[in-house]
């Protein structure tokens, strides 16, 4: 199993800046894809964006294409979400989570590892 734990939320105002981190340590080697979800407010677990950690393929959801970048740092071992231009409706905790296979899935199914979460709120 990896571990995955994640930190850089916050609160921010409309327009703002974030940037998410996910540390990963145990069996990196099971964790070839890795993605960010979130949670917003009464609503269900939604894809952010993901990258394949060899290739570093990326891909984002439409609500964030153009706004948001997903990055890893091999060296480190660390995924990161840089978010701008962030609006109120980015309000969510967000988690990352990782996959042995190669495939850059939006579903949260197929993940096996998560994090606990780090809130992001953008106030308007």
């Amino acid at each position: 199993q990896v571990r995955l734990v994640e930190s850089g939320g916050g609160l921010v105002q409309a327009g703002g800046s974030l940037t998410l981190s996910c540390a990963r340590s145990g069996r990196t080697f099971t964790s070839n894809t890795m993605a960010w979800f979130r949670v917003p407010p009464e609503k269900d677990r939604e894809f952010v964006a993901g990258i394949t950690w060899r290739t570093g393929r990326t891909a984002y959801s439409d609500a964030v294409k153009g706004r948001f970048t997903i990055s890893r740092d091999n060296a480190n071992n660390t995924m990161y979400l840089q978010m701008n231009n962030l609006k109120p409706d980015d309000t969510a905790v967000y988690y990352c989570a990782s996959r042995g296979d190669y495939i850059l899935a939006t579903s949260p199914q197929g993940y096996s590892s998560w994090g606990q979460g780090t809130r992001v709120t953008v106030s308007s």
